[in-house]
């Protein structure tokens, strides 16, 4: 079992990386995943689309090909989205351009991340426009780590307590269910019925 953990955050040292970091850590300790692959959007790594993707453009082909390869050998997704003006992130949603099957018919968790109460609107717009042609698989559940800068720290003292183990508890929870969808989804495509070259796209 792989899961692939997407920091959608723009910024170094990022609120959100200090999440996934934290999920990354959880997935490994609870055995809900063998192996993981974290990838950060922090600094853009990925330029903007351009049709160049579709022509197989040898400059896409070095930025994309390595990590098409970790997404291809994931059985599952994390994609954590902080709210930038109460929107995913350019960079985030910039990400689901650029591949179709590695992610196709895998489940994913989707985690917002808000340094207030907010949070909620990326949560929506992930599940209304990010998974239509590459059909990624969002889980019903979803967290939003809300209050951020007070939850989950290496230092302790600066942890909310109650709060801390809440989030804690709830991302294991979820987890687990992440990992059970992996493995469900595994046999629907096996089953060979996803695969077609007729509808490639959704409607």
């Amino acid at each position: 079992m792989k899961i692939a953990i997407i920091s959608g955050s723009h910024r170094q040292n990022s609120q959100s990386i200090k999440v996934a970091k934290h999920i990354e850590k959880s997935l490994l300790s609870n055995t809900f995943s063998d192996e993981t692959y974290l990838f950060s959007l922090a600094g853009n790594p990925l330029p903007l689309w351009d049709e160049g993707i579709w022509n197989g453009d040898e400059k896409w082909k070095v930025i994309l090909e390595p990590i098409s390869k970790e997404l291809s050998e994931s059985d599952g997704f994390v994609i954590i989205a902080p709210e930038y003006h109460g929107q995913v992130p350019a960079a985030l949603k910039n990400f689901f351009l650029m591949w179709k099957h590695e992610l196709s018919h895998k489940p994913a968790l989707i985690v917002g991340v808000s340094s207030a109460d907010g949070g909620s609107y990326p949560v929506a717009e992930l599940r209304m426009s990010s998974y239509k042609n590459n059909k990624l698989c969002y889980m019903p559940e979803h967290l939003i780590i809300r209050n951020v800068e007070s939850v989950l720290n290496e230092n302790t003292d600066a942890n909310n307590i109650e709060a801390d183990a809440y989030f804690k508890e709830r991302i294991d929870w979820t987890l687990a269910q992440l990992k059970e969808y992996a493995i469900a989804l595994k046999q629907v495509r096996k089953s060979g019925v996803t695969q077609t070259d007729k509808f490639g796209n959704g409607m």
